[in-house]
């Protein structure tokens, strides 16, 4: 699915329920009049540099924008508050920012009609432009403007967008109301969900979607779903408290429908703005289809290639330069080569000891016979008894319910269970199978059900009961998942689980030799721990090792986030894992999991020795150590490895002809460079529009003075 950058719609911001301006005791006047004032007008046919300029011919087309102290206080509602309480700014530097933010905007807007109009690849004209303004009623005129620069879907989009918005908005004072009538409250936090859940594709509109406001029935709303425990009430009484907020801004005036809210004019305000954003979309969008035309497979193998060659040259002039470009590695932003191999990321999922484990390990003293101190038996007889459990308890009894029951309904396919047949719920159904309205979750594979039993009581509340599973019926269940998720891989090449074992020695030259069972791992002496030269040998802490066998071609950095892919898959399946059983919550959602350095580390001792063991064994490698906290589960997901020269083996190749497919290595890097390039080209066009014709602009500052003055007259 292509991507681009999108200007997001304002979201209605908490300031509408706490009525800011009505409670400063300034405005004792007539509001309405005052707000009916115009504090800026906006013409750029009257700039000194129209009648010069290439728009010229259209000078009749534009008329003056009035922009009135109303539109102020709605921008400072929707947008400013929040901003005045996230960077700390006074209410006069709030409010001089909305004045030249709403003029900077119509300016940049009356621009864009302009370029749309002289843009030969559309059907637009000056004539058919006035006619559907003229045939406009009176206070439609302005959405007409708008509107016909846009399309039937564009202006669609633009209404379901501001639907959701209302709904939105709501949804947050509803609750507040929920919980007051059922004398409860959410506090439970809920876990942590994969980057992507619940986000809708970009170009998803539903026609039949609508604001529901409690005295219309929410089956009749289209695709809007109510929040739990909704009723008319509730939702009447929220609606009621954004009346009356919008009333005590002179945002809803005497006379007007409140039972139509679309009919509202503060509504149309909040459209006019979708219908603006839309077209600072297009125009956008338009930037972009000129800029992909200049970027060739020439331009962009020469910006692979001088990346990578500053790279290397930064990378081995300055250590820490790489290790910091690591550490920052998303879609956008890419490190192609190191300084030497071994280099990596991995994921950790962490089966913790219990508090009272804890508690023990802390008070036990040291193994007898050690003379250093240390508590190695002790901590070996503490880690046979961890159990991990499920964590996505709260993902049933959240603020909001993912859980799905499976089913031949819900048509998921190569659902894991681990031979419990019980084991009959997933997460996510929305974000898991083909939906017009809802993105996949990327790299989350989606099947392992919930490890544990589910019941509802007489309340219909969720009774969950998690299985308490070791190490051992850990591993099983992660080799069992791996192993049933490869029928998943639409590549040539599936891979495989292989090499899975208990660990009885590893060699200097990083050689594994199995063990037949675990039990030596638990009954090791004291001396068996330290090397000859009385050094710690945190290999032998490493407790089992595997790998995903990628085939004979090996791992394909290339392909590591193309779903389908057998990297992707094997990758989508320990992430799904993490999210299950990590109780190392700083891990999730990390993109690939942590860096791991080849030298000494924060981390602890035998974390980074296992760590940096599976980066030396390759991406799918993974290997099973403890620490203080418990048991660590170690995957690999990429990492430098040696050309067999002394070098770095290149993990990456531009590839022109992968640039369309969404997540490949080449996809990534043609669209962040694209993106960079529409980004500076969009930023520089809208600056230019903006400082060639702001002199259009007439501001009138003293009528709204005495919102700027807030500070003073509330200090």
């Amino acid at each position: 699915m292509k991507k681009s950058t999108k200007v997001a719609a304002a979201v209605l911001a908490a300031a509408m329920s706490t009525s800011v301006l009505a409670g400063c005791g300034l405005v004792t006047t007539n509001i309405s009049k005052d707000y009916a004032q115009v504090i800026a007008e906006v013409n750029i046919t009257n700039s000194a540099n129209f009648a010069s300029s290439e728009y010229a011919d259209y000078a009749d087309v534009i008329e003056t924008s009035e922009i009135t102290k109303r539109d102020m206080v709605a921008y400072f509602i929707s947008t400013g508050y929040s901003m005045m309480q996230s960077y700390g700014w006074t209410y006069y530097d709030t409010f001089n920012m909305i004045s030249q933010t709403l003029v900077n905007r119509q300016v940049y807007i009356q621009y864009a009609m302009l370029y749309l109009l002289d843009d030969e690849t559309e059907d637009f004209s000056a004539e058919e432009y006035r006619a559907a303004v003229d045939a406009a009623e009176e206070g439609d005129k302005a959405l007409a403007a708008l509107g016909y620069f846009l399309s039937d879907t564009e202006r669609a989009k633009a209404l379901y967008d501001t639907r959701v918005l209302f709904n939105t908005s709501l949804d947050s004072q509803e609750t507040a109301y929920i919980e007051e009538e059922s004398g409860t409250s959410s506090t439970e936090t809920a876990r942590t969900t994969p980057t992507g859940v619940n986000t809708e594709d970009e170009d998803y509109y539903d026609e039949a979607y609508r604001v529901y406001t409690g005295s219309n029935a929410a089956a009749n709303c289209g695709g809007y779903e109510t929040q739990d425990g909704s009723t008319p009430t509730t939702r009447r009484k929220a609606y009621g408290a954004f009346l009356a907020s919008l009333r005590s801004n002179d945002l809803v005036t005497a006379g007007e429908d409140t039972s139509d809210i679309e009919s509202l004019v503060y509504f149309k305000m909040e459209l006019e703005n979708s219908y603006e954003t839309a077209i600072i979309n297009k125009m956008t969008d338009k930037f972009e289809t000129a800029i992909k035309a200049t970027v060739t497979q020439e331009v962009a193998q020469q910006v692979y290639d001088t990346t990578y060659s500053r790279q290397q040259r930064a990378f081995d002039a300055d250590l820490s330069t790489f290790t910091s470009a690591l550490d920052g590695v998303s879609d956008t932003s890419f490190v192609l080569t190191a300084p030497e191999p071994n280099y990596g990321f991995v994921v950790n999922i962490l089966l913790p000891f219990s508090t009272t484990q804890t508690q023990a390990l802390e008070s036990a003293s040291a193994d007898f016979g050690d003379t250093k101190g240390n508590k190695f038996n002790q901590r070996a007889d503490l880690l046979a008894a961890v159990r991990g459990t499920d964590q996505r308890g709260t993902w049933f009894t959240g603020t909001e319910d993912y859980s799905f029951r499976v089913n031949a309904e819900s048509a998921v396919d190569n659902v894991y269970i681990g031979g419990d047949a019980s084991r009959e719920y997933l997460f996510f159904e929305d974000s898991l199978l083909d939906s017009t309205q809802y993105e996949r979750i990327p790299n989350y594979y989606g099947r392992y059900t919930y490890n544990g039993s589910v019941r509802k009581n007489d309340r219909d509340e969720y009774v969950l009961t998690p299985n308490r599973i070791s190490i051992d019926e850990f591993i099983r269940e992660m080799e069992g998942y791996l192993s049933q998720a490869a029928s998943a891989v639409t590549g040539e090449d599936a891979y495989t689980v292989s090499g899975g074992s208990y660990v009885s020695s590893i060699g200097a030259d990083d050689a594994i030799t199995p063990a037949q069972d675990n039990s030596a791992y638990y009954n090791r002496s004291v001396s068996e721990y330290y090397n000859a030269d009385g050094t710690v040998d945190y290999s032998k802490f490493v407790y089992y090792a595997g790998k995903v066998d990628f085939g004979t071609n090996g791992f394909d950095a290339n392909e590591m986030f193309l779903e389908g892919s057998a990297e992707n898959v094997a990758y989508s399946v320990i992430n799904e894992l993490s999210f299950a059983y990590n109780t190392d919550t700083a891990g999730l959602n990390s993109y690939l999991g942590y860096s791991v350095t080849t030298g000494r580390t924060s981390y602890m001792a035998e974390f980074e020795y296992a760590a940096q063991l599976a980066c030396r064994l390759g991406a799918g490698n993974y290997v099973v150590v403890p620490t203080d906290y418990g048991w660590h589960v170690i995957y690999c997901t990429f990492s430098f490895v040696s050309d067999g020269n002394g070098g770095v083996a290149d993990p990456y190749t531009f590839i022109w002809d992968d640039i369309d497919r969404e997540g490949t290595f080449s996809y990534y890097f043609y669209e962040a460079l694209v993106a960079d390039l529409v980004s500076d080209y969009a930023s520089n066009m809208q600056n230019d529009a903006i400082d060639t014709y702001l002199d259009c602009a007439v501001v009138y500052a003293d009528r709204y003075a005495d919102l700027s003055g807030l500070d003073t007259a509330t200090s």
